[in-house]
This record gives C-alpha cells, structure tokens and sequence, in this order.
C-alpha cells in the first residue's frame, strides 16, 4: 500500500434520503454526504453554484477601511498606486484592482516587483522603485503586505497610506496599514478564509459597485463585474485554495466567463498554448497558468500583466508567444534542477528519520525554487524547501504536506532567516549560506514532534465504495455535477473491492511506462489504467482498487474506464 485510505463510515438510511430529496443517484449521494455536504441545502447550493449565493463583501474584514480610504482618494483626486506580486494569484488581482478602479474614476498605476532584483513581496527596494516610477500616497499591496510590518511603517513616514488585500498569514502584531483586508488577521471562521487574493480583490470591486448602484439608483448603467470573472477563476485555481465555498462559485462562473467571451490575451495565451476548444480547471492549472507565471519566476511579471489588460489582438499574439518561450525555458530550468535534487536525496534519503528535505544551491535559479520544492514533495512526500543563489544570500521556496503549518514553522527558526512569510502549505525564505545546516535540524526536529508515521503517508480521500457495474456511462455523466474539480473538490475516487485481473498487464507509453489491465468483480469487467505503473508490482490475487472513473473516448467509441490511484490485497481492510 502507498497511501494512507481515507474511507468516511456509511449512512445508508441518511444517504437514501438524501438521493431522494435531491433526485440523483444513491452514487452520487453518497459522495456529497463523504464530502461533508449532508443537508439538502447545502448539497443543492453545491450542486447549483449560483454568483447571488455570494456573501456580502462588507463581511470581509478590513474592507470596509479600505473603501473609506478608497472614497477619500478618490474626492482628493489622489494618485493610487496597485503593488501586486508575480504569481498567477498576484497578476490577476493586480488586473482586476487597476481595471475597476480605472472604470470607477480613481488615478491608479500598477507595479509587479522583479522577482530577481527586488525580491519577493513588499521589500523596501521594491517600494521605492516602484514610487520612483509612480508617485502615489495611497500603495495597494495585493497578494503581499501582511508580513511587510517595517516597509509599511517607513512608507507611513513617507506620507504613503497603504492597504493590504491578503490571503497570506500575518504577523504579530500586524502591520499598521490603514486597511488589513485579511480573513487571516481575525478569528477562526471569520468570512472569506478560503479566498485567494484574487478573490479578496473581487470582494472589495463588489463592495464598490453595490455601493455604487446604490447611489446611482434605479437603472442607471453600472459596472458589470460579471466581465471580471475569468481573472477571478485565472489565480483561484493557479494557487491550489480550496474549490468548494465562494471559491467554487467564484471559479464556475469564471471559467463560463472564459470560455464565452475571451479577452484578447488570454484568447492569444489559449491558441499558442494549444488549448481545447473548452477550458476547464486543468487547462488553467497545466496550460495557462504555468505561461503566465513563466514570466515572473525568471525575471518580472510585467508581461503577464500587459497580456491580461492587452485590448489589441496583434500584440496580445506578441506577447503570448514570448511568454510561451519564457515558459518553455523555465521547464527547462525546472527540469534540470529537480533531475539533479530528486537524484541526491533518493541516494541519502532515510524515511524513518528524515522528516523535512532542504536542499540548496548557489547555482540553482530563485525562480523554479517552488516548482522543484513540489516535485521533489511528490517524490518523497515529506515538508521540502528548496534553495537558490541570491547574492550573500540564499532564497527559497518550500511545500508541506497535512499536519504541518510550514509559515509557523518557519517563525520557530526567525533567528536563523533574514526573512520569511507564507501560510501553512507554501513559504518563502531568506537565509544566510551558514544558517542552513542549522535551518535543516530545527525544521526536521518541529516535524518529529508533530509528524507520526502515518501521516508521512500520502493521504488519499475516497467518496466511497462502489461495484463495477455501477460505473456506467451514466453514472459518470451525473458525477459531472461535481465539477469544477480541482484543490479540496477533487474528482470522484472511490474504492472497488474484491477484483482479479482478467489477464496479464500489458505496458503501454512511447517507453512502456504505463499499465493497462483488464478486471472483473465476476459479473462485470472494466479497463484499468495505471499511469507511470509500467515498473512497478501488479497483483496476483483478488485486490481492492482505489480508482477515478473516467470516459475514454477512442476510435469513435466512449467507454468507462478506471484510472488507477493504489491497490491492496483484497483482505487488507
């Protein structure tokens, strides 16, 4: 066994009710109610996302703050400045913000720091450039700012207001910004804790149109921000936040806004991108999002952002083509570096007492640093920060796994770091070359205390039991209902037991890297596949198979099929 199974009890009076209430399959029913959705309220607004389900932004906190300040530079006729980060996230809440204010009268410049030259976040070097080039007294810092304590109070020196909109967790005390606009700054179940940047972004440009449209009163024409959905499910499914709640409203109308009416970068990003006719999460996650970032993990962002506001067509091809070459150089990059890492630490590695991997190098480029932190996580399963060469300095990027709060971590070993900030399962750091070894120690040694042996598992999460001959073409036509897929709302995976294999495996993939099997539970029989299993054991004797039942579409015939996640012994229960 490979993964930790998750299987929820059943309910079998519970969940028959609430097929019944709901009309759909029992199937179906019974992985609403595995996935916490147990009230036919509840599971109907799940199954029916609906943008006027949408809480009111004014819940938000600090954003009401914000919008006092907003109206107050706005009648002074104040010069506003948007600072955003370089990540998908980042990127689409610094479009957003610049394309509503613009539309709602405010003077507004946007700036995304360079990551190499200026660092990560609300630095001080970057701070001043970006006044430099666009002098403002009010700084929006988007996707940044609630760790920047010291660059807000010198801007505050400077005569500068700023606002935070942040989904980052935030320091103690916080910074003295004259709006926190941060569900993490306040109390467990505070609204809006599930939102990205991206969607905090959207949840101010709400509360300014509602307000808006109550004092512009009846049918005088108002902003539509129904247009600004795309970049809303853009950096929502970039920074792998949960899909369910106001993230899954947020991301279903987003990507309907996507596919219905492009604009013209992300129309020219989809075409040189080779994307389907429809986008859906994995094409935003795989294709899109990864080109927009390319940009600003090897120098700066400041192409993606043109790309999103680009209204001619012609240029937007320009610009979508270079970032396409930005990306194909970063995977090159990338590729190199995590070959190398993945190789030392599998010669090294001890599971029973390596708890968290850090690996740096002075050569290694800062901005792949996060991408190879989460393959090498997926290789080993373990809390991983990976470094690179930033001067006298290293920065790096790490990843963690359920259990352990990396940004909490991280400011257990404050006096080892230069800097650092993030949340539970992604953080930057800055770290001087001597201080690694004793950053490694102290990581592993927080991870023994809280980390068990089962945990250091990889979890897989199953909706349930099933047997073969419920997987019609049917039934995974209802599991559509489900979708949008993606971080927290993951497609169904269920367990079906007691299966042999109708005959010998047979390896498929230009390198005979894949397994395709054939099984019966003896009454039906279904193709499996098991992606990347070409090397590895297969079962001999009756097993119980976790699986994602998919439709595979060949030679003009659609038939279910099985995508294999990890198998057991039939009598391992």
């Amino acid at each position: 066994m490979n993964c930790r199974w998750i299987l929820p009890p059943t309910e079998p009076g519970e969940i028959s009710g609430l097929a019944a209430e709901l009309a759909v399959s029992p199937l179906l029913a019974r992985c609403l109610w595995n996935r916490g959705l147990r009230g036919c309220g509840a599971a109907r607004d799940f199954l029916e996302p609906r943008l006027r389900n949408l809480s009111d932004p004014l819940a938000i906190p600090g954003l009401s703050a914000a919008i006092t300040r907003l109206d107050a530079a706005r009648a002074r006729g104040e010069r506003v400045l948007v600072f955003g980060d370089y990540d998908v996230d980042g990127i689409t809440a610094t479009a957003l913000l610049l394309q509503v204010l613009r539309a709602l009268g405010w003077s507004v410049d946007g700036y995304l720091p360079h990551r190499l030259e200026e660092g990560y976040g609300l630095t001080r070097e970057a701070v001043e450039n970006a006044l430099q080039q666009h002098p403002a007294t009010l700084l929006v810092a988007v996707d940044c700012g609630s760790t920047a304590t010291a660059t807000i109070d010198w801007l505050r020196g400077q005569g500068v207001d700023t606002i935070v909109v942040d989904h980052h967790q935030v320091t103690a005390p916080g910074p003295a910004a004259v709006a926190l606009v941060n569900p993490h700054a306040a109390s467990e179940g505070t609204n809006g804790r599930e939102l990205c940047s991206v969607g905090l972004a959207f949840k101010l440009a709400h509360a300014l149109v509602k307000r808006e449209r109550a004092e512009a009163g009846p049918g005088r024409p108002t902003l539509d921000l129904r247009h600004f959905l795309d970049l809303v499910a853009l950096g929502t499914i970039a920074d792998l936040v949960p899909l369910t709640g106001e993230n899954r409203i947020l991301v279903s109308a987003g990507l309907a806004r996507l596919n219905d009416a492009r604009r013209p970068g992300l129309a020219a990003l989809a075409r040189v991108a080779q994307v389907p006719q429809r986008i859906g999460p994995c094409e935003v996650a795989f294709q899109l999002g990864p080109r927009l970032n390319a940009a600003g993990r090897l120098e700066s962002a400041g192409e993606a952002l043109q790309l999103l506001m680009e209204e001619d067509a012609e240029r937007a091809v320009a610009l979508a083509e270079s970032l396409d070459a930005q990306n194909r150089e970063r995977q090159a990059i990338e590729r190199s570096i995590a070959e190398h890492v993945i190789h030392a630490v599998r010669a090294r590695f001890h599971p029973e007492t390596d708890y968290v991997i850090v690996e740096g190098s002075l050569e290694w480029h800062v901005g792949v640093v996060g991408i190879v932190a989460s393959r090498v996580l997926h290789e080993f399963y373990r809390p991983t920060l990976i470094l690179g060469g930033d001067g006298h300095c290293w920065r790096g990027s790490g990843r963690s796994i359920e259990g352990f709060d990396l940004a909490c971590a991280l400011r257990g070993c404050g006096d080892l770091l230069e800097r650092h900030g993030g949340h539970a399962m992604a953080a930057g750091v800055t770290v001087r070359p001597e201080n690694v070894a004793a950053l490694r120690r102290r990581l592993n040694e927080q991870a023994r205390r809280v980390l068990t042996a089962e945990s250091l598992l990889p979890p897989l999460r199953l909706d349930g039991t099933a047997v073969l001959g419920e997987l019609t073409l049917e039934q995974l036509a209802e599991f559509r209902r489900l979708e949008p897929g993606g971080q927290g709302n993951p497609p169904v995976q269920l367990v079906v037991r007691g299966l042999r294999l109708c005959r010998p495996p047979h390896r498929i993939g230009r390198e005979q890297q894949h397994l395709k099997l054939r099984v019966s539970d003896g009454r039906t029989s279904c193709d499996v596949v098991w992606w990347g299993g070409g090397s590895k054991p297969w079962p001999t004797d009756a097993f119980d198979l976790a699986c994602a039942p998919q439709i595979n579409e060949y030679d003009g015939r659609r038939t279910v099929q099985l995508k294999l996640l990890d198998w057991r012994p039939a009598a391992a229960r």
